[in-house]
């Protein structure tokens, strides 16, 4: 694998995660909306879920690019990274508590996504 490649997976891998991280501080404000038409309202005005939208297409982009060049059984398993990326991130940035047995069930998702791609 490339160094180019590896690094696309990873950037796609990545903002993945970063999505997941601006579409959850973006619910925080809409949940606090009344009745489920302002709350969507509100998701629909704000600007991490819009930003969280964007990263999204915008790492499926860059997943087009690493389809195109790899085996998908090799390239997919990456995608478990994203479970340890989002992880990090809402402890890290969003204050998040993270004990063992989560630490263990992402390990646990990371390394079943290796196993069912490596067995395809």
């Amino acid at each position: 694998m490339s160094l180019r490649l590896l690094l696309l997976i990873l950037a796609s891998v990545a903002l993945s995660a970063l999505a997941q991280l601006a579409l959850k501080t973006g619910t925080g404000a809409a949940a606090r909306s009344r009745g489920a038409g302002s709350e969507l309202l509100a998701m629909a005005q704000s600007p991490y879920i819009l930003g969280g939208l964007a990263l999204y297409g915008l790492g499926a982009v860059l997943w087009l690019f690493v389809l195109a060049r790899a085996p998908l059984s090799l390239a997919y398993p990456f995608v478990g990274l994203g479970f340890i990326f989002t992880m990090l991130a809402g402890a890290l940035v969003l204050g998040e508590q993270v004990t063992a047995g989560r630490i263990a069930g992402t390990l646990l998702i990371a390394a079943g996504c290796v196993l069912v791609a490596r067995s395809a």
